[in-house]
């Protein structure tokens, strides 16, 4: 007699909505390939997923390195696209994409993209975009921001498993070629300060080490790490004689010690920050995310904390890190430091009264004072940028990663897009170029009446001598490329649109886990609906009298595991608590007023099983 139940009928395949995936074009051409070209029809039976970055991001330099264990967990199986889809004019130079690739160790295809024709075929909004496509050439989930490779790995699993009952899933190594490696002693350097012996210490970033180098600036003293840093970024001397070293892709601060070779961990956890964590708390207690410089200031270690827009310090007494200013919003909001906006901020260097701040991605040099409040000195926002001098209301840069306090109280910045050292002058408020033809320079250090710049994409540090008069460059200004999104004056609906993985559901248990932040720019452009909220859907009020501008939208929702075992929500490895996971995305959507417009703004958070995301093919 058998008493065994009948065996389950095996559950079916889960449904979702496929659409027929764009070709793949890019005059840029591919890299990482072997100089080979592709398409999607010669990736048939894998699994692609599809990442839409720029290199200025650092939200997508988070995603390069969350699709690290996936790309090497099913390199049988998946195939990782990056489409490179730039912001900054720059960036749409192949060159400096081969060079990015290089930097930050891209183990995947690249497909540059400088005119973003794949971009707009795929309906991509936002810097990143993850898109999935299947093994039979659907696109089957759509992913804005970060924070989403849990989601994916398990999209992953299902796919696997339906594609090889199907007979549609093809195993076997993917297009990827590694290059050759590159010898010499500098590989893309972040930073550099001059040491009390009068050599330098550079952060040797895609070497992951640092390096001290002779006055000369090339002669290799010594190499300093063997696996402890992850692309180090800033360095600043500390009061102990120790060097503050931003490990960046390692979310952590640690200290060197250049007499006795010691390194240790100052702050964070290894582990990146993420919303809804502490912003203050004991030092290697507290996540941190991508600190990109350090500078000494007002009797603390202050952090350029790049990953979260903030700025960040270390108190070395109390051994505690707290947020020091922003709200993690990206974007240009000056005012007090806990209400101020930034965008990215990736230098410091501190005057005594002030502490000046490179803030990246609002091409913008800005400052805060000892009494708490941000301002700006140069730089309007997320999307204007050039190469301007003049008064600094009107002067423009791009992309700036470096400032430098130079000995008249005036700021060097390491113009870092524009290939130039520029200058601001607050007495005057002129802004000037000091030098072109720089190749990214990162950061620059005063010696004497020098100035060594870091030549970040010539792997070198170049003197100069710091002229009396400043070079005359042509002004050139530039909008980002992104071309506008025709909207109807009155009123636009808003939706976020969000669907919790499959596995998972919204956590509700605290209260609501959705939020919703919107702005513009000009404010004038929205005559109502703007500030907080928990509803992703909102009525926008647009003024049609304002023709164009900026919606800034940012959203955030947790959702948790869901596997209730007896009415208890228990995480999959056994505990008591669920496993939980944040997506939030900023949005910077450039609107054009028009009576053809539409009156409805639909922005992708995270996968959706049953929308159909990108064109109908």
């Amino acid at each position: 007699m058998n008493d065994a139940a009948p065996a389950p009928t095996p559950a079916p395949a889960p449904r979702r909505a496929r659409v027929r995936a764009p070709e793949l074009i890019g005059r840029g051409g591919w890299l990482n390939t072997g100089d080979q070209q592709y398409t999607l029809g010669d990736l048939r039976g894998k699994i692609v997923v599809l990442d839409f970055w720029t290199f200025c991001c650092i939200n997508c330099l988070h995603v390069l390195d969350e699709l690290r264990e996936l790309e090497e967990k099913h390199r049988d199986t998946v195939v990782i696209i990056g489409v490179h889809s730039p912001k900054f004019v720059h960036e749409a130079d192949h060159q400096a994409v081969v060079d990015a690739v290089e930097r930050y160790q891209v183990r995947h295809p690249v497909l540059d993209d400088p005119e973003l024709v794949t971009w707009k075929q795929y309906a991509v909004r936002a810097w990143p975009t993850l898109v999935v496509v299947d093994p039979e050439g659907y696109v089957v989930a759509q992913h804005a921001g970060e924070g989403h490779a849990h989601a994916i790995a398990a999209l992953v699993a299902e796919l696997e498993a339906e594609h090889a009952a199907k007979g549609t899933l093809r195993r076997g190594d993917g297009p990827y070629v590694a290059p050759e490696p590159v010898a010499g002693g500098l590989r893309f350097p972040g930073k550099a300060i001059a040491l009390p012996s009068g050599n330098f210490l550079v952060s040797d970033t895609t070497r992951n080490q640092l390096v001290e180098l002779e006055p000369d600036g090339e002669s290799v003293v010594r190499r300093i790490g063997d696996g402890e840093f992850n692309e180090p970024q800033g360095l600043a001397p500390l009061p102990d004689g120790r060097v503050a070293v931003a490990d960046t892709v390692n979310h952590a601060i640690r200290a060197y010690d250049p007499e006795t070779g010691a390194v240790e961990v100052l702050a964070g956890t290894g582990k990146q920050w993420w919303q809804g964590s502490p912003t203050a708390g004991p030092a290697r207690e507290t996540a941190l995310s991508s600190p990109w410089d350090v500078a000494w200031w007002d009797g603390r270690l202050w952090i350029a904390m790049a990953g979260v827009h903030q700025l960040w310090s270390y108190d070395p007494v109390a051994d505690t890190v707290r947020v020091e200013a922003g709200t993690t919003n990206e974007g240009l909001v000056d005012g007090d430091a806990a209400e101020a906006w930034f965008a990215q901020p990736s230098g410091l260097a501190a005057d005594g009264e002030r502490l000046w701040i490179a803030d990246s991605e609002n091409s913008a040099l800005r400052w805060i004072g000892l009494d708490g409040v941000v301002r700006t000195a140069v730089g309007t926002g997320l999307f204007d940028f050039g190469h301007r001098d003049g008064e600094a209301g009107q002067a423009l840069m791009q992309h700036p990663l470096g400032v430098t306090v130079l000995p008249d109280g005036s700021v060097a910045v390491s113009d870092t897009y524009n290939h130039a050292l520029r200058r601001y002058d607050p007495a005057s408020g002129e802004v000037t170029t000091l030098a072109t033809d720089l190749r990214e320079p990162s950061d620059a250090v005063l010696v004497g009446e020098d100035i060594v710049v870091v030549e970040s994409a010539r792997h070198r540090l170049t003197r100069l001598r710091l002229p009396e008069e400043a070079v005359r460059v042509e002004a050139v200004a530039h909008r980002t490329r992104r071309a506008p999104t025709e909207v109807a004056p009155g009123r636009l609906r808003l939706d976020v649109v969000f669907q919790a993985p499959a596995g998972q559901k919204l956590d509700t248990r605290y209260g609501p886990s959705t939020r919703l932040l919107v702005s513009a720019t000009p404010p004038e452009l929205l005559a109502g609906g703007e500030g907080a909220g928990s509803d992703l859907s909102r009525e926008l009020e647009i003024d049609p009298s304002v023709g164009e501008g900026v919606l800034h939208v940012s959203a955030m929702a947790a959702s948790c595991d869901d596997d209730p075992v007896g009415g208890t929500s228990r995480s999959k490895t056994g505990g008591e608590y669920p496993a939980c996971h944040v997506h939030q995305q900023d949005w910077g959507v450039p609107v054009l007023v028009s009576a053809g417009g539409v009156s409805r703004l639909p922005l992708v958070l995270a996968g959706m099983d049953e929308e159909p995301v990108g064109p109908q093919v």
